[in-house]
């Protein structure tokens, strides 16, 4: 018997197979978008991708500065300042809470290191440590008035904050103040060096993103921005979550303020206030924290600081007037926080794209 071959479709290149074959790449596309859409930090990820090679390639193209060290350093300076503070405004917003105030530690920290050094003799680590406790101290006061006296937290910190302002001006006669000599050995490790605050940075994003993910204080986080009265009745400790996470706030916005002295190599009153407050909650959302609490992530935070960072240095180099920059960032917001909450009407519907 002759051996009877049958020829498929597939076999003998018909279209039936190039339909299957083409509906297996768009399956395949469709998985991958849907990968996309259930991670937050791809579309920052990428915006800040194109934004990079936009500016690198203007540049490049005309005035050829981007890519350069000093441009280099400059963009990694300008994004650590909001890095570091949106790590705790990352935190505070997931409990369902705001902080105003981290800018005005941020001014008055390194005053303090200042008085304590030059007026009353401490040893510069010490000064350090207590101007960083200092950050502490102004989140538990914050905490107290949200948690136990019950103000909303945006005005509870907004109050602190413009107490601090004036704390400032009052103490150094609105006047700028040399770093304190004994101190200047420590500060290349905090912002004298070129790379020590993006160093610093990427450690605490590294940090708290294991402390958000992989520990039952992050959890405990989230579930208080999700549900307070759920997490209550499931035995967390509500009042201890926002007391340590506004202190948190409070450290970091010190250690910025510190940090930038250090790098200036002067104390400056005008540093500071509600600029880089503003820059971290734009960048938390950005990266996808919600406002009204529940979710966030440290590495969202991480790139949508990096791309206010490049837009507000691609600008500079670019020759660009600065002024309408706060109008692209309140744009990047709106389409960020559409974005959010569209993903996440997606999400609860279980669809991918």
């Amino acid at each position: 018997m002759s051996e009877i071959v049958q020829r498929t479709p597939a076999a003998a290149g018909g279209s039936p197979g190039g339909l299957a074959g083409g509906s297996a790449v768009w399956g395949r596309l469709r998985t991958a978008g849907a990968v996309l859409v259930r991670q937050r930090e791809a579309t920052v990820f990428v915006v800040v991708v194109l934004m990079i090679v936009y500016f690198g390639f203007i540049s490049t193209a005309g005035r050829s500065t981007f890519f350069t060290r000093v441009d280099l350093v400059n963009l990694s300076q300008i994004a650590a300042q909001i890095i570091i503070i949106a790590i705790g405004e990352v935190l505070v917003l997931i409990c369902g809470e705001i902080d105003l105030s981290p800018g005005f530690v941020y001014m008055f920290a390194p005053f303090l290191m200042h008085y304590l050094i030059d007026f009353y003799g401490v040893p510069a680590i010490p000064a350090i440590l207590l101007s960083l406790l200092f950050g502490a101290v102004v989140g538990w006061v914050n905490a107290f008035l949200t948690v136990n006296v019950g103000l909303p937290s945006f005005i509870s910190t907004l109050g602190t904050g413009f107490i601090l302002w004036g704390l400032t001006l009052t103490t150094c006669h609105a006047e700028q103040a040399n770093i304190p000599a004994s101190a200047a050995g420590i500060g290349r490790y905090l912002g004298s060096d070129a790379w020590s605050e993006i160093i610093w940075a990427v450690l605490l994003v590294a940090i708290f993103h294991v402390v958000l993910t992989r520990t039952r204080w992050g959890l405990h986080t989230i579930a208080v921005g999700g549900n307070q009265l759920w997490a209550r009745e499931a035995g967390v400790n509500v009042a201890r979550i926002k007391y340590g996470n506004f202190m948190i706030t409070g450290v970091l916005g010190a250690l910025v303020g510190i940090q930038v002295a250090f790098q200036t190599s002067i104390i400056d009153p005008s540093s500071g206030q509600y600029l880089p407050m503003f820059y971290s909650v734009a960048a938390a959302v950005i990266g996808g924290t919600a406002m009204l609490g529940g979710s966030g992530t440290m590495i969202g935070a991480f790139l949508g600081a990096t791309m206010l960072a490049v837009l507000q240095d691609g600008f500079f180099v670019l020759g660009i007037s600065a002024n309408p920059l706060n109008m692209i960032f309140g744009g990047a917001i709106v389409v960020a926080m559409i974005a959010n909450v569209q993903l996440a009407r997606l999400r609860g519907r279980g669809r991918a794209i």
